[in-house]
């Protein structure tokens, strides 16, 4: 990435310091040099989401598609009263997903 625009800086971290520089780096997805300029450029840093996160965010997509088609039937008039209950029901599940989350 060496060009005529571009200057080379050299910087003594303790252990210690490069062990955070690479941990954090990682947990971002990000090279050390990337997480470095995005927090010097003043944009967001932030994790990657975690597997389990990535889980429940698959869940309530997969609920939010029941939900949809319950709606469909609903709309085209032959919808049945066991099909809204499914419904509240799994509009409840999506609750307590998402407090689950924002629980983390």
């Amino acid at each position: 990435m060496s060009n005529k625009n571009t200057r080379h800086l050299h910087i003594e971290l303790t252990p210690k310091q490069y062990q955070l520089l690479n941990a954090q780096a990682k947990q971002c997805g990000l090279t050390k040099r990337a997480y470095i300029v995005r927090l010097l450029e003043g944009n967001p840093v932030r994790s990657r989401p975690t597997s389990e996160f990535k889980a429940l965010r698959t869940e309530i997509h997969h609920i939010g598609n029941n939900i949809n088609q319950i709606a469909h039937s609903v709309n085209a008039g032959i919808a049945k009263a066991e099909d809204a209950k499914q419904g509240l029901f799994l509009l409840d599940q999506v609750y307590e997903l998402m407090y689950q989350i924002a629980r983390k």
